[in-house]
C-alpha cells in the first residue's frame, strides 16, 4: 500500500493513500451532506442512489489514467483527492467531509498530490461561490483562468463555475 505523509498542522499528521474499494462506504456518506453537495454542486443526479455510486467509482479505482487517495486525519477518513484526465487535459478534485473544513487540510492534501502528480498544466473546477475551494487552489499557485456554465445537479439549476489553472 502506498502512503504519503503529508505533514503535521497543529500536531495533527496527514496521510494520503491509495484508494480502498472500503473507503467509497466513506465518500459516500460525505457527498450525503446537503451543505457540502451544494458547495460542490456538480454532483450526481440522484445522490442517495449508493448502488449507482460504489459501482461508478469502484470502476474508476481500476483507470490508470486516474490517481484516487484516501485523505487520512488522525487515523480517520477525512476526504478524497484525485487526479484525471479528460480529453487528454489533467485535472484535479477533492472533497473533505464537512468536520475537517477550515484546519487546512484540503490545502495541505493538494500540495502533496501536486508533487506526486506532476503533469502539468492541471486544470481545478469551482462553483462561482465556493469560496473555500477557490482559496485552497490560490494558495497551491492556481490562477482563474475562465468561467464556464454547467448544469449543477446539487443545485437543479445551471451555474456559473470558475477554472482554475496551474502550470
Amino acid at each position: 500500500m502506498m502512503y504519503f505523509t503529508v505533514e503535521m498542522i497543529n500536531d495533527t499528521e496527514i496521510i494520503l493513500r491509495k484508494t480502498e474499494i472500503a473507503d467509497l462506504e466513506y465518500f459516500f456518506i460525505f457527498q450525503l451532506d446537503r451543505e457540502a453537495s451544494y458547495l460542490a454542486a456538480f454532483t450526481q443526479k440522484d445522490p442517495t442512489d449508493k448502488t449507482a455510486y460504489l459501482e461508478k467509482y469502484s470502476k474508476l479505482l481500476n483507470d490508470p489514467t486516474i490517481s484516487m487517495l484516501t485523505i487520512i486525519v488522525d487515523n480517520n477518513i477525512a476526504g478524497s483527492i484525485s487526479k484525471f484526465e479528460i480529453e487528454g487535459e489533467a485535472e484535479i478534485t477533492y472533497w473533505i467531509d464537512r468536520k475537517y473544513w477550515g484546519k487546512g487540510i484540503a490545502t495541505k492534501a493538494l500540495k502533496e498530490l501536486l508533487k506526486i502528480e506532476s503533469k502539468r498544466p492541471v486544470l481545478g473546477r469551482v462553483a462561482f461561490d465556493n469560496i473555500g475551494s477557490q482559496r485552497v487552489l490560490e494558495k497551491c499557485n492556481f490562477v482563474k483562468v475562465g468561467t464556464d456554465k454547467g448544469f449543477a445537479n446539487a443545485r437543479q439549476t445551471e451555474i456559473e463555475e470558475f477554472i482554475y489553472k496551474l502550470t
